[in-house]
């Protein structure tokens, strides 16, 4: 991982940035798409987005006239809850597509394991995958009895498991569960919107290579074989946020950054969310 442009190769074979552009609670229209555009001029060539997020039209517009080719940019967009079931994922998907005005996804997930229902969805994405209008398929906020539960009878592996991860909830054992199982696990919120940002830890780490503790978790979070999508507006954080890649966290800092783990969530527990 020296460059912003490094991938990871996912278990089917697809090439997957190490960093992308997180866009949750970004605002369709100028906003999303000023934010997208400062991105993909940076050098990032990875965008986050989800049907809840409402901006999908914005991201799709940003790429759209970026004048980069399409091939090398890697999207990812999500099944909300209430669109969950069969028939209803493979509409929501249409819609999701029609809204980014492209002709496939790179990355579609099951936003959360809605109970009863997830088996259903995924099902929609494996049709979707096979069908060649995804590259990937995957799921979010999977803990480890969700991806047994949905391993037991998928045709096809889930190839990502996007989750709450950071310093204070480190999530060891699912991480674990997923490399052995080709799983790749992706970082949302990885800066744990701001809150970790202070520790003392990580602004010593910081010090010595001349990096924002921000900087410190995105680096930590690529040594561990992490996908991390950091989400910003400012044009400055966004660069900054991209600047991780002249310099390498030892063994020492890495088990110093673990030890920050609390197992504290931000966001819901997906086994007690109310969906």
């Amino acid at each position: 991982m020296k460059h912003l442009q490094d991938c990871v190769t996912l278990h089917n074979g697809v090439q997957m940035p190490w960093l992308g552009l997180g866009v949750y609670k970004v605002k369709d229209g100028e906003e999303v798409i000023n934010a997208v555009r400062t991105a993909l001029e940076i050098g990032y060539r990875h965008i986050d987005t989800a049907a809840y997020y409402q901006n999908e039209e914005g991201v799709g517009k940003a790429v759209r006239e970026s004048g980069i080719p399409r091939e090398e940019i890697f999207i990812t967009t999500k099944v909300w809850n209430s669109d969950q079931g069969y028939e209803t994922t493979l509409k929501a998907f249409e819609t999701s597509l029609k809204k980014l005005g492209l002709d496939y996804v790179d990355l579609y997930l099951v936003h959360w394991p809605v109970k009863g229902k997830y088996k259903e969805t995924y099902k929609a994405l494996e049709k979707l995958y096979k069908d060649g209008r995804v590259r990937a398929i995957g799921v979010s906020n999977f803990h480890i009895h969700h991806l047994e539960d949905l391993m037991a009878d998928c045709e096809i592996k889930p190839m990502v498991n996007q989750v709450e991860y950071h310093p204070r909830l480190t999530q060891k054992e699912l991480h674990a569960f997923c490399k052995r199982h080709g799983i790749q696990l992706e970082a949302w919120s990885p800066l744990m919107r701001g809150e970790v940002l202070q520790e003392a830890a990580l602004v010593e780490i910081g010090k010595k290579y001349g990096k924002t503790p921000a900087q410190v978790i995105l680096r930590w979070d690529l040594q561990n074989e992490v996908v991390t999508i950091p989400k910003s507006v400012t044009p400055q954080r966004i660069k900054e946020n991209a600047d991780i890649f002249d310099f390498e966290l030892t063994a020492e800092e890495m088990a110093a950054i673990d030890a920050l783990n609390l197992n504290k969530r931000i966001g819901p527990d997906p086994d007690n969310f109310d969906f």
